[in-house]
């Protein structure tokens, strides 16, 4: 009867935890896909590629709202028992409380193992692959991007200005410049045409001219035809893997090497040294640590079985416990922005949520002794 009674919790539970985190991620992921749209309409990037990439941010989305719907989970689960007599039906099959709360512990413990997996392996395996799909990707949509009296930024070191431009393509008065503030080309032309050859884009011109400048000479040249070539220019879409997309494993390698050693690395467009390893720090705290903040959470949840619904401070309980555990939800986060020194000497937010838990759980046994 109690493995029957526990396994209906369990499943309550869960049943809750996945609808709850399946649709919160899903709103979050239609957000954010919205704000991705970017790469087409200004990045110039195809459909296919800003598909793939907004999909494969689901996992991170996931894994950052599951603490807070651990704890909705736990929440309103133990509410609604309390509310439906339902916890009576523990108590009176001689399950004790603290047998009640070792069991939350433990669906608290196989969540931290799914979310360190998420953090250490899936979530910067996903986001890697996501960035190589921009990096591996083309211009693709420079067509629709091409507009009249609209001055085009969609590649780096490159401006592109339409004055006007027809339904059959045709260009005129187009202006572009290349280059920086150095060096630069700058390209006037009546008439133009914009051309895709073997899969590259390219501008042909007609009736302009060139001005070249460098190391402070100008050079004007004129022309009645002339390609110029939108291929050989990248996307000014950030390309180079960031820390977070890092395996977690070249991210330990560089915390190693320079707490113990002293010497930096540069891999896979890593460059460890002393200037990188405060984010590198804080991105392991949040991929190892952060996880173990569910063990609190399920401390706070579980407080909630300490008192009946038939007593008069019941609500002020429940209100204190949700306020509560809302609190150790933004601490987790605030807490990450700290762990940008050396761990050593940060020890205490590198034990902040086992100390918290310890204290919690001797708490509770006190209040069940009482």
């Amino acid at each position: 009867m109690e493995k029957l009674i526990f396994r209906k919790f369990f499943f309550d539970v869960i049943n809750f935890f996945i609808i709850g985190i399946l649709s919160l991620s899903l709103i979050v992921w239609v957000i954010q896909a919205v704000n991705y749209l970017d790469f087409v309409s200004e990045d110039g990037h195809s459909f296919k590629v800003y598909f793939n990439y907004t999909l494969l941010s689901f996992p991170k989305i996931f894994s950052r709202l599951l603490l807070f719907i651990f704890f909705i989970s736990i929440f309103y689960t133990i509410i609604r028992y309390e509310e439906k007599n339902e916890l009576l039906i523990f108590w009176t099959n001689g399950i004790k409380k603290k047998q009640f709360l070792n069991f939350i512990i433990k669906i608290s413990i196989f969540l931290i193992l799914i979310q360190i997996m998420l953090n250490a392996f899936i979530v910067p395996k996903t986001q890697d692959l996501a960035r190589s799909y921009i990096r591996s990707s083309d211009i693709d949509f420079f067509p629709s991007l091409i507009k009249s009296k609209k001055f085009i930024n969609a590649v780096e070191n490159l401006t592109i200005f339409i004055d006007k431009k027809n339904d059959k393509g045709q260009l005129e008065n187009i202006f572009l410049k290349e280059g920086n503030a150095e060096t630069s080309q700058i390209i006037l032309a009546k008439q133009g045409l914009l051309k895709r050859i073997n899969k590259e884009y390219y501008l042909e011109l007609y009736n302009g001219s060139i001005v070249d400048r460098s190391n402070k000479n100008t050079n004007l040249i004129f022309f009645d035809k002339t390609e110029f070539n939108l291929s050989n220019f990248a996307t000014k879409t950030t390309i180079a893997p960031k820390i977070q997309e890092q395996s977690t494993k070249l991210l330990i390698k560089c915390m190693w090497n320079i707490s113990k050693f002293e010497t930096g690395f540069i891999e896979r467009n890593l460059n460890c040294n002393e200037n990188s390893i405060s984010m590198i720090y804080e991105e392991l705290y949040k991929r190892l640590i952060a996880p173990f903040y569910l063990l609190i959470i399920s401390f706070i949840g579980g407080c909630l079985a300490l008192k009946s619904e038939i007593q008069n401070n019941f609500n002020r309980h429940k209100l204190l416990i949700f306020i509560l555990g809302i609190i150790f939800i933004v601490l987790s986060q605030i807490l990450s922005h700290y762990s940008t020194e050396l761990i050593f000497k940060n020890i205490l937010i590198l034990i902040f949520p086992f100390l918290i838990s310890f204290i919690f759980y001797l708490f509770l046994q006190l209040k069940l002794k009482e």
